[in-house]
């Protein structure tokens, strides 16, 4: 009976995980504007693309690094809301390891390192799928808040419309 258990509470909290993503998606205009792409969420993990656009090119025609944190930034928060609590980043840091070019398609992979209280650590892996390698390294550090994701952000409204 505890296997069976066990699988129905892994069940309930991949649904939850699911739930707080669809919720935080609808309103997600930044992700939307940056083509981002959510692949897998579940319990503190999260897992998004993004293909390199030339808007998002620096002055030395690579990926500006603020694309990149801003990928990894997004994997942290659906990964870190994932248990359908309001949270928030209170900190984090970024380690560029190698620069990603137009066209270039970046996986940004989230995991939950430590959970204590209402406060928690992530990692996040940003690897540039075309080149097969990883191009940078975000650790976020989460605050739990008031509220839950799906009773704050379920209004349903759209995303701002695409052209």
């Amino acid at each position: 009976m505890t296997d069976a258990r066990n699988t129905q509470t892994r069940h309930d909290a991949q649904a939850v995980a699911q739930a707080a993503a669809q919720a935080m998606w609808r309103r997600d205009r930044t992700a939307h504007a940056l083509d981002m792409a959510l692949q897998a969420v579940g319990p503190g993990t999260a897992t998004l693309t993004m293909t390199v656009r030339r808007d998002m090119l620096n002055g030395h025609g690579m990926c500006h690094g603020g694309m990149i944190f801003t990928l990894a930034d997004t994997a942290f928060a659906y990964a870190c809301n994932s248990y359908d609590h309001n949270t928030v980043a209170s900190a984090c840091q970024i380690d560029f390891l190698a620069p990603a070019h137009e066209n270039d398609v970046l996986q940004a992979s989230a995991a939950e390192r430590a959970l204590a209280g209402r406060s928690g650590v992530y990692d996040i892996t940003v690897r540039n799928l075309t080149r097969e390698r990883d191009i940078a390294l975000f650790r976020g550090k989460s605050h739990r808040i008031q509220g839950l994701v799906t009773e704050s952000l379920a209004d349903g409204s759209d995303p701002a419309p695409q052209a």
